[in-house]
């Protein structure tokens, strides 16, 4: 049976990548990726432990990957992956949390191929240290998402809005009329991360790599 690895590299720096995620890369025959033009944060984060071995791009149009794309992928991989091998799908953060590799994974179920998951430490909580900026605490309801709901802020007590860099003002706004004070994070883990907590610096940053934390204020 063939066997295939989710793995998680984590927000960035190296020295974030698992020991469990760095040793199954070594040990598999072939190495898949999403390809990006230009940075490959996966990539870059694990180069130490893909030097040599066999690398798999695949291509998923950025904004506009639809069903029949994460098909083919899920075709190359079997193909790629020889029989009684594995092979290791890089994803930046967790493989579990807004991935690629979530829809790959759902086409190859049916397949004669066994899928294990390496958990990887997500931005969003790499920021949270970098900012100091607590998450949850005991008793309050937490909020991970791509695209803010304000019709919801009233049942959260904090959060965390990824994907910020195309409706950081919309974004803000919504914020300070639901009584939530915001940090933004850019480059968590890296050692040019920076953290903003005034509207100017923020809407200036154009900086992909980027989230904003929020937290209710208290009355």
């Amino acid at each position: 049976m063939k066997k295939l690895y989710g793995i998680g590299t984590g927000p960035g720096a190296p020295d974030l990548l698992t020991i469990r995620a760095a040793k199954t890369i070594e040990n598999t025959n072939v190495i898949f990726a999403p390809y990006n033009k230009g940075l490959n944060m996966a990539l870059d984060t694990a180069k130490d432990y893909i030097e040599g071995k066999k690398l798999v791009l695949l291509d998923f149009p950025m904004g506009r990957v639809e069903r029949e794309d994460y098909i083919k992928a899920a075709k190359i991989i079997l193909q790629e992956i020889p029989q009684g091998g594995s092979g290791c799908f890089l994803t930046i953060g967790d493989p579990m949390v807004y991935s690629t590799f979530i829809y790959i994974m759902e086409e190859l179920e049916g397949f004669d191929i066994d899928i294990e998951v390496v958990s990887g430490l997500p931005s969003f909580i790499c920021a949270a240290g970098e900012s100091k900026v607590p998450l949850t605490k005991k008793g309050e309801t937490f909020l991970l998402c791509d695209e803010l709901d304000p019709s919801i802020l009233d049942r959260v007590d904090s959060l965390a809005v990824l994907k910020t860099s195309k409706n950081k003002e919309l974004v803000l706004n919504k914020m300070s009329l639901n009584n939530f004070t915001y940090t933004y994070i850019k480059r968590a883990s890296f050692k040019e991360a920076r953290v903003y907590k005034n509207e100017e610096d923020i809407l200036n940053d154009k900086d992909y790599i980027s989230l904003i934390l929020g937290r209710k204020k208290e009355r």
